[in-house]
């Protein structure tokens, strides 16, 4: 499934929170995404890679409505966005991992510590690298807890590196925790995070599949009914090719 940059024109629709059976009812970022691909109605697109899916679901669900809608434009660019790298869904609990540790309630942070210090061993593992040596980004994260890192080290030393942590369905409840703990922080700007934290996702994400230089112009029109989506444009549905 290609990507191309995507072109994002004027009047672009309201997104709201939840799930929704039907346009008539509203929709979510991930909805509209499935019916940009051309793909049946549904929050769970094949389009995307599932792990970011969940990370947009969620930051969607914890926005105010007015920083939601920050979101629509970042809505043509997880169409397509689903290359089957395994390295994806382990950048994806790192990136939201250290996102969340350093502002996360103090219970989170033992979670959130040891998902990086597991996620970056097995990137290591998955880049054929030494273990040992964090990235510069982590160091600061887990310089934040100093007390959940010597936890999270201790238990890595008794029971070693987890790949079960990574695999897409155990990923997606560390990124669903992430984003609860920023949200629930006890910070000026958690709305500002969690935009960031989906845009950095994307991009993380994008750095497995390159995008193609070739524009895409999108239809907002929402379908009048569904699950059975209207026929997409053609623009629209060469995203699904």
């Amino acid at each position: 499934m290609s990507r191309r940059a995507p072109f994002v024109p004027d009047g672009v629709p309201v997104l709201s929170r939840g799930r929704h059976r039907s346009s008539r009812k509203g929709a979510c970022f991930m909805e509209m995404a499935s019916f940009l691909a051309g793909e049946r109605w549904s929050d769970h697109p094949e389009c995307t890679h599932p792990v970011l899916a969940t990370l947009a679901r969620c930051v969607n669900d914890m926005l105010d409505e007015t920083h939601r809608q920050r979101l629509v434009t970042m809505i043509p660019e997880v169409v397509g966005l689903n290359p089957d790298d395994p390295r994806v869904t382990t950048a994806l609990v790192l990136t939201t991992a250290r996102a969340a540790l350093p502002v996360a309630a103090e219970e989170r942070q033992n979670v959130m510590a040891l998902a990086i210090l597991n996620a970056e061993g097995i990137l290591a593992e998955q880049d054929g690298r030494a273990h040992g040596q964090l990235s510069k980004a982590s160091r600061a994260a887990l310089a934040t807890a100093p007390a959940a890192e010597r936890w999270a080290r201790i238990h890595l030393a008794r029971m070693g590196f987890n790949t079960a942590a990574v695999r897409p369905a155990n990923a997606a409840k560390v990124v669903a925790l992430a984003v609860d703990g920023i949200a629930r922080a006890c910070v000026d700007d958690p709305e500002e995070r969690l935009v960031k934290l989906l845009r950095d996702g994307i991009n993380v994400v994008a750095t497995f599949a390159p995008l193609t230089p070739e524009p895409v112009r999108v239809t907002w029109a929402v379908p009048e009914s569904t699950p059975v989506s209207p026929e997409p444009t053609r623009q629209a549905r060469s995203l699904t090719h």
